[in-house]
């Protein structure tokens, strides 16, 4: 696991160590993994709007992201672009062994 983003005047300290929290500390491994790991390979580069829209996503329920991400339900309008393109690579999960 890394370290939660760098503060930007759009996103205070405390914002991104909550954020950080919740994507890591879903309920399950699998979760935690796919959720964690995107947070922490592309959090750096987000804009105010992109964190919003996580911040949007972690607050549906693991079953339904992973569904989207993995591809097996249709990613509903709000959550559909590139972020969910990203996420749906997969490319960004690191399991530690």
């Amino acid at each position: 696991m890394t370290e939660p983003a760098a503060v930007t005047p759009a996103t205070p300290p405390e914002s991104l160590r909550r954020i950080h929290f919740r994507a890591w500390h879903r309920g399950t491994r699998e979760a935690d993994y796919m959720i964690g790991c995107y947070f922490d390979r592309y959090h750096a580069s987000w804009t105010a709007e992109q964190i919003a829209w996580f911040e949007a996503l972690i607050e549906e329920d693991d079953v339904e992201i992973m569904a989207w991400a993995l591809g097996t339900q249709p990613v509903p309008e709000k959550y559909a672009g590139a972020m969910m393109d990203a996420m749906r690579k997969l490319d960004y999960v690191e399991i530690p062994r």
